[in-house]
């Protein structure tokens, strides 16, 4: 389940998945999230994640994963555009 959530100045939710090695994102009013990092099982590569427990942005709009298992904080440059509905 979802151990870290932030929300974005344009009211989108992003949230870390432990068991499922993943990051989700709703933007605001979605029902459903989408996978944006993560999500190709659990381990060590650069485009996985194992156990990510926390999450925070800078500034600039970067997305900081606190990847637990692996004992390590991945950066990732997420883009901060608004969705349509």
């Amino acid at each position: 389940g979802p151990n870290g959530v932030v929300v974005d100045q344009l009211g989108t939710v992003y949230a870390t998945d432990y068991w499922n090695h993943r990051i989700m994102r709703w933007p605001k009013g979605a029902t459903q999230g989408t996978v944006i990092n993560g999500g190709n099982g659990e381990g060590s590569q650069s485009n996985q994640l194992n156990g990510p427990v926390g999450l925070s942005f800078d500034r600039h709009g970067n997305l900081y994963v606190a990847d637990y298992e692996n004992h390590r904080v991945q950066k990732f440059e997420i883009a901060l555009t608004q969705y349509d509905d």
